[in-house]
């Protein structure tokens, strides 16, 4: 899929996520955080070349990610341990990007309240 395709697919992806919003809380007007009650999920930095995401993942899974995938490393400006940046270059599977969205909405959804996930229905 072509490097505009997945971020296409990847903005709707992650918007698609209940309480899901997107916004664009730095300095760099080209980076794009989608958060669900004001915590990040996802930073999509659609503008570098190639683009990237930056997904929030289990510390033993990320190891075993940046073993199997070159482009998948540390967090870029995040915490190392719990953060992967995926280079959306083509060589990681399309399908695997998005489960990877998904597991990290899926940490941050369970690390709310009780209350603000019974909001997001």
């Amino acid at each position: 899929m072509t490097e505009t395709r997945i971020v296409e697919r990847l903005d709707a992806h992650c918007l698609a996520h209940p309480g899901a919003a997107k916004g664009q809380p730095f300095r760099d007007d080209g980076i794009f955080a989608f958060t669900v009650a004001g915590k990040i999920f996802a930073i999509l930095r659609p503008g570098h070349e190639p683009p990237r995401i930056s997904l929030k993942g289990d510390p033993d899974e990320s190891e075993r990610l940046r073993a199997t995938h070159p482009a998948i490393t540390p967090g870029y400006r995040l915490n190392k341990r719990h953060w992967n940046t995926v280079l959306l270059d083509g060589s990681v599977p399309d399908e695997l990007v998005l489960s990877l969205v998904d597991d990290s909405y899926d940490l941050v959804l369970a690390s709310l309240t009780r209350a603000q996930r019974a909001n997001l229905r």
